[in-house]
């Protein structure tokens, strides 16, 4: 099934599921009335009384959070039974505990709604009732009714080999689909498609284009264009070994989007956010307390300006001017390559320990990481992120032995990054040290840099893995 068509039926469940908890909490509270001898009555027709009404705000929205964390809208519909009853238990057991743990964080003094028995009678009747609505729509699915409903009608197109395999997909639990033929395109006459159409009521053709003409697969869309029937075109034309796929449209016309970072969407817009606003917000409180200080002891103690600029690769490779406090002497440049053979790091890049071109100071700055800080500015300049893959120096982005490091310049660089926090000194090997960015990218999400956040704050603070 299309993720589109899986996504609306999601939906669907997960409403009908925040209704059944509903509905099992109210269920909980009439058996509970009726165990204590209470007006069982009285208590039915009084379901939005304050003493318990925040408890339904409670659970109709946990309930679709906890199913879908147990994965019970990723099984097969028609899947097994012992694993749905083992989900069902932990989404309902995990229920009843968040009842007692709200009710206890917020101290909730409703003695009827927030007694702790209707809590763990809401696990019972709640699961009761989700049984009951899976094997209810069980026994629908299975009716001939339920079977022309549910069940889509699908005919596959294109090579041998091609239609093998996707049948073979289709057969791994995808009940909602039905294969009832297959076609090679190569050897089937589009009359003999549109016939066969015709006589078998076909919901959509599949079709796999991967060692079929182009001009036979237009004429089989066409066709079904004229015959009303979705089409659904494997777009796997070229084998590609990391890149993720996604439809859009250039100026009304269909595109294939291939991409290995992250795609734009509404998160990476607010990563952009987060940056300008947390750039300010640290330039205010690093500025005057540690910055100047900073700026100041440099001045003081060794000829030369404060700041170092250095052409670092950006994003895609983009140049851009770096800045951070001096740490070094002002020839550093010049002794770099007298110093060469002491390089510790494998590949491009030149890493030495206790490097005889820091200053005193410099020393300072580079343990406690404060040289860093003056790459704020870059990040209010949008040319640096607070956490990203650290940029390079433009000359030994451009020794790159291996093409495939270069997909780091995929995002844009950041202050902080895995390999800070993972001992960045004990790392030598900087093909570790591209996997590690690659990774990132590869996983990259608000969550994972603000955990990378917290875990630079603590490094920073420790001063550990910088020398």
């Amino acid at each position: 099934m299309l993720r589109r068509d899986r996504q609306l039926r999601v939906q669907v469940h997960q409403i009908i599921d925040a209704g059944v908890f509903a509905l099992g909490l109210r269920v909980a509270h009439l058996l509970r009335a009726r165990l204590y001898g209470l007006p069982f009555f009285k208590d039915a027709i009084t379901p939005f009384t304050p003493d318990y009404f925040w408890l339904f705000l409670v659970v109709i929205p946990m309930a679709p959070i906890i199913l879908q964390w147990e994965g019970y809208y990723e099984r097969p519909t028609l899947g097994s039974m012992r694993h749905t009853t083992w989900q069902l238990a932990k989404a309902c057991a995990i229920g009843a505990v968040g009842l007692i743990l709200t009710q206890f964080l917020f101290r909730h003094a409703g003695e009827r709604g927030g007694a702790r028995g209707v809590f763990v009678l809401f696990g019972f009747c709640t699961f009761a009732l989700m049984m009951g609505k899976e094997e209810m729509l069980r026994l629908a699915y299975k009716t001939k009714l339920g079977h022309s409903q549910f069940k889509r009608r699908v005919l596959l197109l294109g090579a041998g080999e091609d239609t093998t395999w996707l049948r073979s997909e289709i057969g791994r639990g995808m009940d909602e689909l039905e294969v009832i033929g297959d076609f090679d395109l190569n050897e089937t006459s589009i009359e003999e498609l549109v016939l066969f159409l015709h006589e078998h009521s076909v919901n959509s053709v599949a079709i796999v284009a991967r060692h079929i003409h182009f001009g036979k697969v237009e004429k089989a869309i066409h066709a079904c264009e004229l015959e009303g029937v979705e089409a659904w075109l494997m777009a796997d034309f070229f084998q590609t070994q990391i890149s993720q796929t996604r439809l859009d449209d250039f100026y009304g016309r269909p595109v294939m989007v291939f991409h290995t970072g992250p795609e734009t969407q509404w998160s990476l817009m607010l990563k952009q956010a987060l940056d300008f606003i947390g750039g300010i917000a640290l330039l205010l409180v690093t500025g005057p307390l540690i910055m100047l200080p900073a700026a100041i002891a440099i001045k003081l103690t060794s000829p030369g300006p404060i700041f170092f600029r250095q052409q670092r690769a950006g994003l895609n490779g983009k140049p851009f001017v770096m800045y951070k406090f001096r740490s070094m002497v002002t020839n550093a440049e010049q002794l770099k390559q007298e110093l060469a053979v002491l390089n510790e790091m494998s590949g491009p890049v030149f890493k030495v320990t206790n490097d005889p071109r820091v200053t005193r100071v410099g020393r300072f700055l580079r343990k406690s990481s404060i040289d860093e800080l003056p790459q704020l500015f870059n990040v209010l300049k949008f040319e640096m992120s607070l956490v990203g893959p650290r940029p390079l120096p433009v000359d030994e982005v451009k020794r790159f032995d291996d093409r495939a490091h270069r997909r780091r310049l995929s995002v844009k660089p950041g202050m902080t990054c895995t390999w800070q926090v993972s001992g960045r000194s004990d790392v030598k090997d900087f093909k570790e040290w591209v996997r590690m960015d690659l990774e990132y990218i590869d996983n990259w999400s608000l969550w994972l840099d603000n955990k990378i956040l917290w875990r630079t704050f603590w490094v920073v603070l420790l001063g550990k893995g910088a020398r």
